[in-house]
């Protein structure tokens, strides 16, 4: 009994440990799948910055095309125009979409296999996922000479750093724990100023938002003409009733 309550003990002040660590707050930010310009723009980001490492592969790239809108006149896959902008390894069109660094090679600079990304924006969400990519800071100590702020020792490099450029941490009282965006400064700016690479990032969001779920667009269609039908089938509905009831008076 007394083990059981010494148990109890330690689980209860390690939850008040984790809960007076301040997490930082998620950014705010807007999805439109519905934008094929954002849409193709986070796919050259991912495909440019993100797919060495980590892999769609629940997403092909024919149906990545075809809903990015990068089609001929006949609404067949441009096969050149994906081959030439988004796809930089052997796969073919049909395939999923698989990173392009050897798995051992990946294991031996992470320590792990990088994450698949296909489900990511439904596991953690937009604002999350928006947030993750905005919290990265220079951090000498770290084997890639970056820290982030919502996953703190993150094994993953800042891979958007020549974008972004150099961002550094500002703690609160020389506490690291209370850090958040608003302590992030920028001293280089990089390829983009602050109103581009904050565009960019949605832009990828917005992608990966797309990747969780690409029929989400197809869903949204179904589910108006489904409420008109049955917005018709009440009129319908309360008509017959008229009749019937006219009928029984």
């Amino acid at each position: 009994m007394s083990r059981v309550l010494i148990y109890l003990i330690l689980i209860l002040v390690a939850s008040c440990l984790h809960a007076n660590v301040a997490e930082p707050e998620l950014l705010e930010i807007k999805i439109d799948t519905r934008d094929q310009s954002k849409l193709q723009r986070g796919a050259a980001l991912f495909m440019n910055y993100c797919s060495g490492c980590h892999s769609l592969r629940y997403m092909r790239y024919n149906r990545m095309a075809e809903d990015l809108g990068l089609t001929t006149f006949d609404g067949s896959v441009d096969s050149d125009l994906l081959i030439n902008n988004l796809i930089f390894t052997k796969a073919k069109i049909h395939d999923p979409i698989q990173i392009s660094m050897p798995e051992v090679d990946a294991r031996q600079w992470f320590g792990k296999l990088p994450p698949d990304l296909s489900l990511s924006a439904r596991e953690r969400g937009a604002e999350w996922l928006y947030t993750y990519l905005r919290s990265f800071y220079i951090d000498k100590s770290r084997p890639f000479g970056t820290n982030n702020l919502l996953i703190p020792d993150v094994a993953m490099p800042n891979i958007l750093a020549p974008l972004e450029g150099d961002v550094v941490a500002i703690p609160i009282g020389g506490d690291l724990k209370r850090l958040s965006n608003s302590n992030l400064v920028t001293i280089a700016i990089g390829e983009m100023n602050e109103q581009q690479f904050d565009s960019a990032v949605q832009d990828l969001v917005t992608f990966l938002v797309y990747v969780a779920e690409p029929g989400k667009p197809a869903h949204h269609r179904l589910g108006l003409i489904v409420l008109i039908f049955l917005g018709l089938l009440i009129i319908f509905a309360y008509r017959l009733k008229k009749v019937y009831w006219r009928n029984i008076h």
